[in-house]
């Protein structure tokens, strides 16, 4: 197990430990994803293999490297490392991109963007969770990840326009003024469709999302439908 817990995942005044055990763990999970069809890029496989994942959530190894989503707290969901791998291959980085993601969670998917491009602007609305991912990032050395608590529907105004802009949220239609913050030729990758109530949990039967690769260009936006997936909602406002 992860050696203790704090609000319902990874201690952080315990050492992050990346054991041999753990990272076996992994190495056996990254090569059933490279064995597939959908996660091919190197740099991202490397990341995904570098990542300790197990330090991200309150679980067992074997729970942790397994892939499927896996709770954290205030209703949110660390992905499933399969799709955490599909946005960022879809997100065709280079050293010199700047990300905005919205949503840190736990700071699972920055962590995977950190060694694929210049800089990680991350934005939880949960302050705890962005507390917490914090001194992830700080113990992990990801120097180049900024963290922000904040409203992922007002984006990051003051470090616009950016390369590229990845969801870790679903959204019935992906906000205007996100659109405005990526450079024309930038990316945009988001889950789109229906979303869950989260108070009731109800609604969960008839979820339609799709992974949505978006470029802006001169005129607007073209769009891609990647795979169907099933994300939490993006909500606004500061809890």
């Amino acid at each position: 197990m992860v050696a203790g817990t704090l609000g319902g995942h990874a201690a952080l005044g315990a050492p992050l430990v990346d054991s041999q055990q753990a990272k076996a763990a992994r190495e056996q999970l990254v090569d059933r994803i490279a064995m597939g069809t959908r996660v091919r890029d190197r740099r991202v496989l490397e990341a995904l293999r570098a990542v300790p994942r197990h330090l991200f959530v309150a679980a067992s190894l074997e729970e942790a490297y397994q892939d499927r989503p896996l709770p954290i707290p205030f209703g949110q969901k660390i992905s499933q490392p399969t799709v955490v791998g599909m946005m960022t291959q879809a997100l065709e980085l280079s050293d010199e991109h700047h990300v905005l993601e919205i949503g840190t969670g736990s700071g699972y998917q920055a962590a995977i963007l950190s060694p694929l491009c210049r800089r990680v602007y991350t934005i939880e609305r949960h302050r705890p969770l962005l507390d917490e991912a914090k001194q992830r990032f700080k113990k992990l050395n990801l120097h180049n990840v900024v963290p922000r608590h904040g409203d992922g529907f007002a984006g990051w105004p003051e470090q616009a326009p950016f390369d590229r802009i990845v969801l870790s949220c679903a959204v019935p239609e992906v906000p205007k003024t996100l659109i405005d913050q990526l450079k024309v030729g930038g990316m945009l990758i988001a889950p789109i469709g229906s979303v869950p109530n989260l108070d009731t949990l109800r609604g969960l039967e008839s979820i339609s999302q799709q992974l949505t690769k978006m470029i802006r260009t001169q005129t607007g936006v073209t769009e891609e439908v990647l795979i169907p997936v099933v994300f939490v909602p993006m909500l606004s406002g500061l809890p």
